[in-house]
């Protein structure tokens, strides 16, 4: 097969514990990942040279891209991966700089696409060191479901998969950078490596998907920078969300319902209220990228 596609969901933080800061400069983090059904396309076809085309006129197509330095790395790696070019085209649905790990999970989907189509016959474990090198969230999203992620987010624990849920997410017209978020994290977070302790919540979440505890430690400092976020948060919590948090360092607010729960009647009334926001429902998944086929 000369063309495939990816399918690479977008992912929610359903808690976050920072436990501490690291001698390399990163935080040490526990949190629960789940993946969800947004999720953006990579689409790809061998050809002579390695290019890449974006739906969203505001996303580099350079190096700088995590799609181009999956496949450079890749090339560095594989001997036979050298010298073979692929075009490739990334179509946008999960915002960016929203806390939904787009461009993570885009990164993961061209290491499962490229090593496709190149022929390249990687094992998973390769794979999952590789994309550990790519960025603190890509492992997770081999695999998706739910998950206990450690160390700065690229050790991964499977958990059951969750209850199916309906999700709300809220995304403002703004986004915000991660390492603007930790910077202005005032946790006493000492320059050295912590021993994670889990949380309660983790420990109860696992055991009956226990969303009582469940929190972010990002969040205030997601809210300190932009009040509007609190505002919408709350408004989601007035709804009958289960539980409405930032998903990781943010933009994005999201709220978790009950299957069954109308809510797409809850995102058309909070639009009116909150002008410029995008609102979208989707539904957890218990998968990760997955490649198919490309369909003329």
């Amino acid at each position: 097969m000369s063309r495939w596609r990816a399918i690479c969901p977008a992912k929610l933080n359903l808690g976050l514990h920072v436990v501490g800061r690291r001698r390399d400069g990163y935080h040490e983090i526990v949190t629960i990942f789940q993946a969800i059904d947004l999720c953006d396309v990579l689409e790809g076809e061998a050809a002579g040279t390695l290019t890449l085309e974006v739906s969203a006129p505001s996303i580099p197509t350079d190096e700088t891209n995590l799609v181009v330095k999956a496949a450079r790395l890749l090339q560095d790696h594989c001997p036979s991966a050298r010298g073979q070019g692929a075009r490739l085209r990334l179509d946008k649905a999960i915002p960016v700089g929203a806390g939904l790990g787009g461009g993570s999970s885009d990164a993961a989907g061209a290491l499962v696409l490229l090593n496709e189509l190149w022929g390249l016959h990687l094992e998973s474990s390769v794979l999952l060191a590789l994309a550990a090198e790519l960025g603190s969230d890509v492992p997770f999203f081999l695999s998706g479901g739910t998950a206990l992620g450690t160390g700065r987010g690229e050790s991964i624990e499977p958990l059951p998969p969750i209850a199916d849920r309906m999700v709300l997410l809220g995304s403002p017209p703004f986004g915000l950078r991660t390492p603007e978020v930790y910077r202005a994290l005032d946790a006493p977070l000492t320059a050295r490596r912590a021993n994670v302790t889990v949380p309660r919540l983790f420990v109860k979440f696992a055991k009956g998907n226990d969303f009582a505890l469940a929190s972010n430690d990002l969040e205030a400092v997601a809210f300190r920078l932009r009040g509007e976020l609190v505002i919408f948060r709350d408004a989601v919590s007035r709804s009958g969300a289960e539980v409405a948090l930032v998903s990781g360092s943010g933009s994005t607010v999201f709220g978790l319902f009950r299957t069954g729960t109308d809510v797409s009647s809850k995102a058309e009334m909070l639009r009116g209220e909150f002008p410029g926001w995008t609102l979208q429902v989707c539904k957890t998944i218990a998968s990760g990228v997955r490649i198919v086929p490309a369909v003329e």
